[in-house]
């Protein structure tokens, strides 16, 4: 009997062991994402070149923009064109890229960011050129259409920028960028002083598209996006794409398995407009209008100052002095003022101002906060419209248009920033894309503005400028949310999870 209970003892003994055994613990597997790898891998040799050939779009971008600033004197003259004609040009360029820029931002989603930039380049680069053998006036209008309708793509270049950074460097892309931009405003200018003078204004054409077919060469040492290809479930490439980065910059990838969540649900339309975002919504859209029509007025006012004399609203159209073409055919006046030295010296100038103020916007905004700091400078803004309009000496004139276009680029810089991380994760990019469209509505409007009424009457074109800024700085002070300090909001909603062994 007590040998039997000594077995049953030992039996169940066993069969505790043998369920320890079959069972253990669970350990648990080390992950990361996208995000903790490039936090992981940090800045270096890699960034540096990305910096460069990504920022370089902003070049490219910039000398095609403000192309037609410089080339409006000579095509008026050459074609006998009125103010709207002139005007039209620019409206029709902005048109082209308000439109591309929605559809090469869909098709940037579903098919890559790099895949779409070296498009935009290759065909922005093909109708510049063809720009320069324009017959006729209508020909040049559809071409240079074209044109812009290529150079919207080039904004993919700041996405791929920006998520391959480190947070903490993200901070200072924005300004930073603002360089690129100055310097290829700067090229343009300076191209234009000594190439139209000498051997035309086609020419200028040709040289300007040479910094974008050499970029292009650049783009293959730039890869996908690692968040891109994560997003479409091609997480091989993002770890190949990682781990090249990791060795370019001499560091190493974080241990584990690549884990990055995607949101089945994407932002919609109608979110930008659910109660918790509409007024939000509406007074940014209005916002980023207003700072368009601004930043392009007050260029578009430069060459309208400097080649038809038009300072202190002493002189109307019809007393400058204008050239009349001696052809029995038509008896049109051709404003053949072109600019001299002087008015080329007097764009540098006031062109270098757009950064004059980037430190103290980057104070005002981190210390005032975003809605008090924007506010200022287009209060500011307003005040400078209305300066313009005061009898100064040459000196003076440089001097109001250089602290425009200071101000004009701060109210740029702080109204991205704020429309960025006011918008959740899942409606970011919807938020920035559609308030980028209205932004080239307010550039398609300015040139009738600055071309056309400012002609006809001076201190009235002034006024509505000043009008539209004293709308945005009210606007900008009354927004619902101050995103200082903040952290960027995420929402999710069903999350499927890509994994692959490192």
């Amino acid at each position: 009997m007590a040998t039997k209970q000594t077995e049953s003892v030992t039996i169940i003994s066993l069969r505790k062991l043998s369920l320890e055994t079959r069972e253990p613990p669970p350990k648990e597997s080390k992950t990361f994402t996208v995000e903790d790898a490039v936090e992981t891998i940090g800045f270096g040799r890699f960034h540096i070149a990305l910096f460069l050939i990504m920022g370089s779009t902003g070049v490219v971008e910039a000398m095609e923009i403000m192309l037609i600033a410089v080339v409006s004197p000579v095509i008026r003259c050459e074609w006998q064109l009125e103010n709207w004609q002139v005007a039209l040009v620019t409206t029709m360029v902005f048109f082209g890229y308000m439109v591309f820029s929605i559809l090469f931002g869909l098709l940037a989603d579903r098919y890559g960011r790099w895949k779409i930039l070296l498009i935009s380049f290759l065909w922005g680069a093909y109708f510049s050129l063809l720009t320069s053998f324009s017959p006729s006036y209508i020909w040049f209008v559809f071409l240079r259409t074209m044109v812009g309708c290529g150079v919207s793509g080039h904004a993919q270049g700041l996405i791929i920028k920006t998520e391959f950074l480190p947070t903490k460097y993200r901070g200072y892309m924005l300004p930073l960028s603002q360089v690129f931009w100055l310097a290829g405003s700067l090229l343009i200018i300076g191209l234009a002083s000594v190439v139209i003078p000498t051997i035309g204004w086609r020419w200028l054409i040709r040289i300007a598209s040479i910094p974008g077919i050499i970029l292009i060469l650049a783009f293959k040492f730039i890869p996908e996006s690692a968040r891109f290809n994560v997003s479409t479930g091609n997480t091989q490439a993002a770890l190949a794409t990682l781990q090249r980065i990791a060795k370019m910059n001499r560091s190493v990838m974080p241990e584990g398995t690549l884990v990055e969540p995607i949101l089945e649900k994407r932002g919609r339309f109608a979110d930008l407009l659910d109660a918790k975002y509409l007024r939000t919504t509406l007074q940014i859209w209005v916002i980023w209008l207003g700072i368009s029509f601004a930043y392009y007025g007050v260029i578009l006012a430069s060459a309208e100052l400097l080649e038809r004399d038009l300072v202190c609203g002493s002189r109307s159209e019809a007393e400058v002095v204008v050239t009349v073409m001696d052809t029995e055919e038509s008896q049109s006046p051709c404003h053949c003022h072109m600019f001299a030295p002087s008015d080329y010296r007097t764009m540098i100038i006031s062109t270098i101002g757009e950064i004059a103020l980037n430190p103290v916007n980057i104070l005002g905004i981190n210390f005032l906060g975003r809605r008090l700091s924007l506010s200022i400078t287009m209060s500011c803004t307003a005040l400078f419209f209305l300066l313009l309009n005061i009898c100064t000496s040459s000196a003076g004139l440089i001097g109001f248009l250089f602290m425009l276009r200071a101000l004009v680029a701060a109210n740029f810089n702080t109204i991205y920033i704020y429309t960025a991380e006011v918008y959740p994760t899942m409606m970011r990019a919807l938020g920035m894309g559609t308030s980028g469209s209205l932004c080239r509505i307010g550039a398609m409007v300015a040139p009738f503005i600055s071309q056309v009424l400012m002609s006809a009457s001076f201190l009235g074109a002034l006024c509505l400028f000043s009008s539209v800024c004293v709308i945005c700085a009210i606007s900008a002070f009354t927004l619902p949310i101050e995103t200082k300090g903040r952290a960027l909001q995420i929402q999710v909603s069903i999350l499927k999870i890509w994994m692959v062994p490192l």
